[in-house]
């Protein structure tokens, strides 16, 4: 095994969820392509974003059907459930909080990094992590 390609994201709607990652997190498009259910054969698309050079990449699934949306922002049971790591995380605090991003506490400086939670389109939780400190 060499390294996870996908994660997948449960959101309510594409468009939305894309501008969000790329317009908001930065992230780039990967792909957006049109698919097939293989429930019921009804069209979806195929979309998957990603941290500029990173390898491993983030599904961004239409839910489908009411389970998949009950599971819409509650991706982790209300926890913490993606990761993400910045260089320059007062840089990148800045810059989300202008963008309107929702914070769930004040940053903190923990011995791993400094670290904030936030919730992205869907009100899943995310730690946004900087550096360790020197």
């Amino acid at each position: 095994m060499s390294h996870i390609e996908l994660t997948a994201i449960i959101v309510d709607e594409y468009d939305p969820a894309i501008a969000f990652f790329v317009h908001v997190l930065g992230f780039e498009l990967v792909e957006d392509s049109p698919a097939v259910s293989s429930h019921d054969g009804h069209a979806k698309r195929w979309v998957v974003v990603r941290p500029p050079g990173a390898r491993t990449g983030i599904l961004l699934a239409r839910a489908d059907g009411e389970h998949q949306r009950a599971g819409v922002g509650n991706q982790f049971a209300g926890r913490v459930g993606m990761f993400l790591r910045v260089d320059d995380f007062e840089g990148a605090y800045a810059r989300l909080r202008a963008a309107g991003v929702t914070f769930v506490r004040e940053p903190r400086h923990e011995p791993y990094g400094s670290v904030v939670v936030f919730l992205d389109i869907a009100g899943n939780r995310w730690d946004l992590l900087g550096p360790r400190p020197a």
